[in-house]
């Protein structure tokens, strides 16, 4: 489900989605944000958007924030400039999922139209993404993520934000509302996510892609090229064992909450259960 729109300190946010009101920040914030730079944005370049280049697709994702989360548009101005134009897809993207209940009168054709974004994502990872302009700027920044991570803490974060999130997620279908429950998770979370990352090096492998930790590797002494040609040497080993090393230290921390955690929340965690 899209991430819904939050009221504020300004009052309810202007989304464009009909039933919601609308209201405009003070003056003094939406005077700075327009003075930050940024690509100039007219409904000439939405249209082009539109048609079957690539041109464009940027500025579609920010007027489509504009008009319907316009919170979340002046949030994204003021991020970093390398970072903005992801911010403004991923963005682009949680409005178009957002606005299909409020746009479709009929069930059945929003579920078709979820299953047009389902499919989407999918098509983007085998890089043939639909002509759409939200769905080649999601396709542009899955690209350059494709890279190995700089440190275990990396990795962490990553899990995190993926395999913890889902457990999270979990926990609030079971009604488990607990911060020992909560920092169980984000230690499964980040245990599962390393082992994820370990399990699927022979398969990145096959695509000539390492995305085990650099930090670690060079710490071995070894290289990309030791892991693709998957030499079996012991400095290759000594690296597996580290990462390996850190997902048990998440699992023990996450052990150590057996006693504080509800019952209630275990069946989110059975995973980690094993057999001595």
């Amino acid at each position: 489900m899209a991430a819904s729109v939050q009221g504020s300190a300004w009052g309810p946010l202007r989304v464009g989605i009909p039933g919601l009101c609308c209201r405009r920040p003070p003056l003094g914030l939406y005077a700075r944000v327009r003075r930050l730079p940024g690509p100039e944005v007219s409904g000439r370049s939405v249209a082009a958007a539109s048609g079957p280049g690539t041109w464009g697709t940027d500025h579609y994702c920010l007027e489509l924030l504009r008009k319907r989360d316009y919170e979340g548009y002046l949030c994204s101005l003021l991020l970093p400039a390398e970072s903005r134009s992801s911010v403004f897809a991923l963005r682009a993207f949680n409005v178009e999922l957002a606005q299909v209940k409020d746009s479709v009168s009929e069930k059945t054709i929003g579920l078709m139209r979820i299953q047009f974004w389902k499919k989407t994502v999918e098509d983007i990872y085998c890089d043939k993404p639909p002509h759409q302009p939200v769905a080649i700027e999601l396709w542009k920044e899955k690209n350059l993520d494709d890279k190995a991570y700089r440190n275990i803490k990396e990795l962490e974060n990553y899990a995190e934000n993926t395999q913890s999130s889902l457990l999270y997620l979990t926990l609030e279908i079971l009604g488990i509302k607990d911060v020992h429950a909560d920092h169980a998770a984000s230690h499964i979370g980040k245990a599962q996510g390393i082992v994820t990352c370990l399990r699927a090096t022979p398969y990145h492998g096959s695509r000539r892609k390492v995305f085990l930790p650099m930090d670690i590797c060079m710490l071995h002494g070894v290289s990309q090229e030791d892991i693709l040609r998957r030499n079996r040497d012991k400095n290759v080993r000594d690296v597996i064992y580290d990462i390996a090393s850190q997902a048990h230290l998440h699992l023990k921390h996450a052990r150590s909450f057996h006693k504080s955690v509800p019952v209630k929340a275990f069946p989110a965690f059975l995973q980690t259960i094993h057999t001595e």
